[in-house]
């Protein structure tokens, strides 16, 4: 049968059908909304043709009321602004829900990368016995965050889901139903989420999506590729950091740690409880019924009638279910044996615990706990540190540390960061305790800066009366001198005994996070992306020398400046001297709606990063390593991307202008995320302080998408200028790892419009910097699309620059309006007497557009 190019099924089953969807949208009569749907339509073309024709977005926005609206008033225009922002918002969750819809129809789920593909490469190949054994000691684990790029309330995402299985079976009258409900559902929080609600929204996708797929894929490949025995062997794992991950989050509290790691067990014993009654129909022969009816009860009491006590252990479960398996295959011809199956493989990959609830805090905080914790011990008992311990060597504190003990109790002290810090180990003890090792065996030190970092927080365990802690300590490696420096760091705990027992103790295994997100702020696009590359190699060399298996944990965001875009085919890329046993990646935001929101879409976007590992490691084994030559020309094209980028961000306005002219200061106002935009407190904006999130989103706002490709053009200019291009085309054709690099590049590429700021250029204190971020721009762009040999971006993935199309026509409006409020508050300030009643209106106004542009960009922040 002839299948439609991809485009083309873009065509058909989203784009078409949003186009029908959104005129019934358009019809329905809501008092909100009154006339908006008519009027939307004309303002978007109103903003196309302004734009083409460089008018400004506050000259749009006139022309647009004087005509239509037949009026200068502004409270009339302001009326109609939220109008439209309210009406955009919903048409973004109309498309995102067409999307997820159509997601099976427009990927080919059988495709390359997926499950199928693998088999069958194997046994075209003759590589099945490679491949089971690869699989047997790979894993995948997704982390999810609940960092902000977006947030809608739990209503919201209950009507996405909703609409999406409507759509999916053309069901018009609830399509109706929802548009209608959806048209009268507030979009807005009005006071910020706590932790724990981001924890409840987050689990949501664990129970009604990763737990069928993950279980769903690990039978798939027992099945087909392990005639049927078990893969002893957690090939997918879950992670979780919204009430675990405290870095710079005042509101993550040892109380919320522990009431999140509840909820993750209450809810996997759920899932295995509704998983049982229906097994219970099935199962109904003598022998089995009244075993099932055993289990049901003691997970039901569990998970209803308990307030925290278990009625049933995990190797209790485990062993009913397998003597429940081996009575139904000696006695009753292997009768729903799948169906058993299928829950075993699900017990096995998620035990009590669901997600690994991850504990991370920043090295800064550590070093302030630290010296409480040492001047406490002073007072009370100098036998454990040494009266000169801050002025000793690191090799001589490292001494100190090895063999240091104690049982620190977090009451004792004052400090609120030191017995919260303490409270968090405590916290961990106990989740292990109660949902088992894997409940909370991780703990991770943001902006790690040094070994004796490492071995201080290694020490806080054994202070708080934990002398062999199960957990791994996890240094994260962000800024791109402690990229550099990373190897050196990770020597000096290999080389320390009482750290080497340790590891010994793990399984020699050490996970070592990198920070995409902050080292593309840091140092730019190339380098950050060239560093953590060469990171990974040189800390992979250093791990093999003392017979220790590196494990890479990437943190990465939605966009390619937060170290997304293709992710699979970036691990694909990968050459053999950087370990690749795991693949580890956070998963945020609406990255987690947009790749695992939906069971097509999460099992289509896991089973491409475990076919990634496959590739590097079975299929493609050696084929993708960098040669010296090559490496030397990425050396080159990364060290002038970082002169420009760096020459950028010390320019006296960079600051200066993503205060002013960005909407930097309204991520702080859109309660869409529990923890601040800012790590200090202070009132002035300073680089270190501020996240990667806001950073990003604020250039994704002004559509400028600079951390993305800035310096991008620069690095291969150079190579034009000086006679050179064939060594960068040559790099590009035959390294998978810069194509991908650079085709993620394009992708922030295609998600700029300059029109929508070009009047900025114009601007007497502002307009030089502008056009330094526009020319940089134009750059990149012609020398990328001459690169790639395509007459424009993103010319290979017409489908997803389709969507990218359609999502940017939708938002328009929106950004224009987003413009407009900026621009109006930067003049009401300039008033003598400013009207301060105006200003918080317009200020409101830019923060409702920053929402609806989030949300619609996927994957923009």
């Amino acid at each position: 049968m002839y299948t439609l190019p991809k485009i083309e099924r873009f065509n058909q089953d989203v784009l078409s059908k949003y186009n029908i969807y959104n005129s019934v949208f358009i019809t329905l009569p809501f008092d909100s909304i009154d006339n908006t749907g008519v009027l939307l339509p004309l303002f978007t073309d109103v903003c196309e043709s302004g734009f083409k024709k460089q008018e400004t977005p506050v000259e749009i926005v006139n022309f647009f009321s004087k005509k239509y609206l037949h009026t200068d008033s502004e409270t009339n225009k302001i009326d109609l602004m939220f109008r439209f922002i309210q009406y955009i918002e919903r048409q973004i969750v109309l498309f995102d829900a067409i999307e997820d819809a159509a997601f099976s129809k427009v990927n080919n789920m059988e495709g390359r990368g997926s499950l199928r593909d693998i088999k069958e490469k194997a046994d075209n190949t003759n590589n099945q016995a490679e491949l089971t054994e690869f699989l047997e000691n790979f894993n995948v684990r997704t982390v999810l965050t609940a960092h902000p790029t977006q947030f809608y309330p739990g209503a919201v995402l209950g009507i996405i889901n909703d609409l999406t299985e409507a759509i999916r079976s053309n069901n018009l009258l609830a399509i109706k139903q929802l548009l209608a409900q959806l048209g009268k559902t507030p979009f807005i929080q009005n006071e910020k989420p706590n932790p724990y609600d981001e924890a409840v929204s987050l689990i949501w996708y664990l129970e009604n999506v990763f737990y069928e797929t993950a279980g769903e894929m690990v039978h798939y490949l027992e099945k087909n590729l392990f005639n049927g025995n078990s893969i002893n062997n957690p090939l997918i794992k879950l992670g979780f950091w919204p009430g675990g991950d405290r870095d710079g989050n005042p509101f993550v509290t040892t109380e919320i740690t522990l009431k999140v790691a509840d909820r993750l067990r209450t809810s996997i014993l759920k899932c295995y409880y509704i998983e049982i009654r229906n097994l219970k129909r099935k199962l109904t022969f003598a022998g089995v019924d009244t075993l099932v009816t055993e289990l049901e009860q003691k997970l039901y009491r569990s998970v209803f009638y308990s307030k925290g006590e278990l009625f049933i252990t995990l190797d209790e479960f485990k062993t009913q279910l397998n003597k429940i398996r081996l009575i139904v295959i000696e006695q009753h011809q292997s009768l729903y044996l799948d169906l058993l199956d299928a829950l075993l493989i699900k017990v096995n990959l998620f035990g009590f615990h669901f997600a690994t609830l991850d504990i991370r805090q920043n090295s800064k905080i550590h070093n302030s706990v630290f010296k409480d914790i040492v001047s406490y011990y002073l007072k009370s008992d100098s036998s454990v540190f040494p009266s000169n311990y801050f002025e000793l060597s690191e090799n001589e504190k490292f001494e100190v540390l090895s063999n240091v003990s104690g049982d620190l109790n977090p009451a004792e002290f004052a400090n609120e960061m030191t017995n919260s810090t303490l409270g968090s180990i405590q916290a961990m003890k106990t989740i292990q305790n109660n949902n088992g090792e894997f409940g909370s065996n991780r703990y991770i030190i943001s902006n790690n800066e040094s070994a004796l970092n490492v071995m201080e927080t290694f020490a806080l365990f054994k202070l708080s009366n934990w002398t062999n802690p199960t957990v791994d300590i996890i240094p994260l490696f962000e800024s791109v001198d402690d990229l550099q420096n990373a190897h050196e760091i990770m020597e000096k705990l290999y080389a320390n005994p009482a750290y080497a027992q340790h590891l010994k103790n793990r399984n020699n295994k050490q996970t070592i996070m990198l920070g995409f997100s902050d080292g593309t702020k840091d140092g730019g696009y190339l380098m950050a992306n060239w560093s953590i590359y060469k990171a990974k190699e040189s800390l992979t060399e250093i791990s093999r020398q003392y017979g220790i298996k590196a494990i890479f944990f990437d943190g990465r965001g939605g966009p390619p400046a937060r170290g997304g875009g293709k992710t699979h085919k970036f691990y694909a890329s990968l050459g053999p001297k950087i370990e690749n046993n795991e693949i580890q990646v956070t998963v945020q935001g609406q990255t987690i709606s947009s790749n695992f929101g939906t069971l097509d879409s999460c099992r289509y976007n896991l089973e491409n990063l475990l076919s990634a590992g496959v590739t590097n490691q079975v299929f493609a084994k050696g084929r993708n390593e960098l040669t010296i030559d090559e490496k030397v020309i990425l050396d080159q094209l990364a060290e002038l991307g970082y002169k420009k980028y760096l020459s950028f961000k010390n320019h006296p306005k960079f600051i200066p202008y993503l205060e002013k002219m960005s909407t930097l200061k309204y991520y702080a106002k859109t309660n869409i995320g529990s923890r601040p935009s800012k790590r200090s407190k202070s009132e002035s904006l300073d680089f270190a302080d501020l996240r990667a999130i806001p950073f990003v989103g604020s250039w994704s706002q002004l559509k400028q998408n600079v951390p993305g490709f800035f310096g991008v053009g620069t690095a291969l200019k150079h190579f034009e200028d000086t006679n050179q291009w064939d060594k960068v085309q040559d790099l590009y054709d035959d390294s998978l790892f810069f194509k991908t690099l650079l085709e993620n590049s394009m992708m922030s590429l295609a998600k700029s419009f300059f029109p929508l700021t070009a009047y900025m250029s114009k601007d007497p204190e502002y307009g030089d910097f502008w056009k330094i971020i526009y020319n940089e721009f134009l750059e990149t762009k012609r020398l990328l699309l001459k690169i790639a040999g395509h007459k424009e971006l993103m010319e290979n993935y017409p489908d997803g620059k389709a969507s990218i199309d359609v999502r940017e026509r939708i938002v328009l409006p929106l950004l224009t309006i987003q413009q407009y409020g900026l621009t109006r508050i930067n003049e009401l300030l300039k008033e003598k007497n400013p009207d301060e009643k105006l200003i918080k209106v317009y200020e409101k106004i830019v923060t409702r557009s920053l929402f609806g542009n989030t949300n619609a960009s996927r994957n923009s922040a």
